[in-house]
């Protein structure tokens, strides 16, 4: 099956940040494409084409400080930062084909729910629908350490060769098998002026004068409010294997919104699109599906 050929767009951001973006299609509805923390839009390739061959707009998007988008001068990368930014982005999606549909992985998850709760009063909701990837209000703090611990461990010193990086995610994600290739692994990484191959997101992300981590309390307060306020068609994918997201965090989050369905995505970790992306698809379309037009 051949590829789409995504078309670059440039979106402006909250604090008049440039955000870039790969569309996919052009017709139907807006699906806006949400990473992870440390990801890029490139992890949503193959699910950004599968949406597209569906009759939908993939709209996958490089957050604030992630990928080919700008960093932030500030250091700016609270979770409302990247809500504020999902707000600007989606409200510019809307148009003839409707709101949008926002899919979240982990920090694109907490974005969107946060963007969603911050919508006024009495004012049509942001989105049209919203699929959560492997997070909820409350996740296991232990897991975050670990993911995080990760990502900090070469943000700064990065790595000599695209090998030496290739062999670290290896460790990092036995499960997977091993690419052939290390062309996708270049989609991550910078190779930085003296040499050496560095993450594709500014370090200031974890350790800056405003991190993501920060306000925590305030933002699972605002996360339980939001996922209380749903009135959209919701869906909640979980990762079976998920370091963050377990069987107690499901049962809450569903009893916070009686109306969402659930997925559980077998062989999967945190990661879910990555690691069984055929199956995370599968239950993506059949959910998109069911919104009709």
């Amino acid at each position: 099956m051949r590829h789409l050929v995504p078309i670059a767009t440039t979106f402006t951001g909250a604090d008049g940040n440039a955000l870039k973006a790969d569309v996919f299609g052009g017709q139907g509805r807006p699906v806006l494409l949400l990473h992870g923390g440390g990801q890029t839009r490139h992890a949503w390739q193959k699910t950004a084409e599968r949406i597209a061959r569906g009759g939908m707009t993939a709209c996958a998007l490089d957050q604030r400080g992630h990928g080919d988008s700008d960093w932030s001068p500030e250091g700016a990368y609270r979770f409302f930062d990247f809500a504020a930014d999902v707000r600007a982005v989606a409200e510019r999606l809307r148009g003839g084909a409707g709101s949008p549909v926002a899919i979240g992985a982990s920090l694109g998850g907490i974005a969107s729910l946060l963007a969603y709760g911050a919508h006024a009063e009495g004012t049509p909701p942001l989105f049209a629908a919203l699929v959560l990837v492997d997070i909820t209000p409350r996740v296991d703090l232990s897991g975050v350490q670990k993911i995080q611990g990760f990502m900090r461990e070469h943000a700064v010193e990065g790595f000599a060769t695209l090998q030496e990086a290739a062999d670290v995610v290896a460790a990092y994600l036995p499960h997977r098998p091993r690419p052939r290739s290390h062309e996708g692994l270049k989609k991550n990484l910078r190779l930085h002026a003296d040499g050496r191959w560095r993450w594709h997101w500014d370090p200031r992300f974890l350790d800056g004068p405003h991190p993501v981590s920060g306000d925590r309390t305030e933002v699972e307060r605002a996360l339980v409010a939001a996922a209380r306020s749903l009135s959209i068609p919701t869906l909640l994918v979980r990762g079976a294997s998920s370091e963050l997201v377990h069987e107690t965090h499901v049962r809450e989050f569903l009893s916070l919104v009686p109306h969402a369905a659930y997925a559980d995505v077998s062989g999967a970790r945190h990661m879910v699109a990555g690691d069984r992306n055929d199956q995370f698809s599968n239950e993506i379309q059949g959910f998109l599906d069911s919104l009709g037009g």
